[in-house]
């Protein structure tokens, strides 16, 4: 069984690099976006902010430093919320590229995806009448083609640099069960030690789809191979965010909602805000009689170093 939850810790992805602008109107662009949507989040219960930047001028999805450090200061100065910075960045960046940010950041918290995968993001194609950008239908074709690497010796890479080098702890990215089994080599190995935050993932083309057998085998394989020593949380894509965050909340989980995942509130309405879902996801787990976690209570229990011990 995964270690025991007292209270759900939300964590809130702000706008990541899945979707493309002209799906919605809502999705963060600038930096100021995207610090008030973080801001909002935090407001509206999320312990935790993933964060991701993308250019102002036409919403791509970038590495670079500079632009991070255009929301990074301004969020850690108005919420108390654990900063979580990408090392996926985007499609076609390079390690180095995904890793600029972060190596810069210091945060408490980093993503690490646990297995190179196809990520196919081509079918949003369909969706889109008109395109904002000239970058985005491109962009979105290559994914039949893209592979996302993670190798063992990225993966050693990252957990010795940010995480033996610079205190960081990761939110163990698990898009199928083959990532779990890669994630307790490294536990095996001493380069991951407990407690450590797996975050299953549910509905990306390319890995595990969003079926209730699908939640269920990931958490007894989890289970069976880390005991208790992990804090277990969910993501689901899409449409299937609330049906398997509230699953997996029931469950003894924790869960992560927000515009890099889903840009919908409802059926066919678009959600305005990250504080928006954020605020929905709350709303339900209180109305199943579970308390949300604060920022400093999710610190407490995923041992993290502090927000005065980053670099931003």
């Amino acid at each position: 069984m995964a270690a025991k939850r007292n209270k759900v810790i939300i964590t809130c992805a702000v706008t990541g690099a899945v979707h493309v602008p002209s799906q919605s109107e809502y999705l963060p662009i600038t930096p100021e976006q995207i610090a008030e949507n973080a801001i909002g989040a935090a407001e509206a219960g999320a312990a935790i902010l993933h964060l991701h930047a993308r250019n102002p001028e036409n919403g791509r999805p970038t590495p670079d430093p500079d632009m991070f450090m255009q929301f990074l200061p301004e969020i850690k100065e108005r919420c108390n919320a654990v900063i979580n910075i990408t090392t996926g960045g985007g499609q076609g960046m390079t390690l180095e590229q995904r890793l600029a940010a972060a190596m810069r950041a210091k945060p408490e918290m980093c993503s690490l995806n646990m297995g190179s995968m196809n990520f196919g993001r081509f079918g949003i194609a369909n969706r889109i009448k008109e395109f904002r950008f000239d970058w985005e239908a491109d962009d979105l074709e290559a994914s039949r083609d893209y592979i996302f690497r993670n190798t063992y010796k990225d993966i050693t890479y990252i957990l010795r640099e940010l995480g033996e080098t610079h205190g960081v702890k990761f939110e163990f990215e698990c898009y199928d069960v083959g990532h779990l089994y890669n994630l307790a080599y490294f536990v095996d190995e001493g380069l991951v030690k407990p407690p450590f935050f797996v975050q299953t993932i549910f509905g990306i083309l390319g890995g595990i789809g969003t079926d209730v057998e699908d939640l269920l085998h990931m958490k007894r394989t989890a289970d069976r191979l880390f005991g208790d020593a992990y804090q277990w949380s969910i993501l689901g894509a899409g449409r299937h965010q609330i049906n398997l965050v509230t699953m997996g909340a029931i469950m003894g989980g924790n869960v992560r909602v927000g515009l890099e995942d889903n840009i919908y509130l409802g059926k066919g309405e678009l959600a305005k805000s990250n504080g928006e879902l954020v605020a929905k996801t709350a709303r339900i787990l209180q109305e199943l009689s579970m308390e949300i976690a604060t920022p400093d209570e999710a610190r407490e229990v995923l041992q993290l170093k502090g927000v005065h011990n980053v670099g931003f």
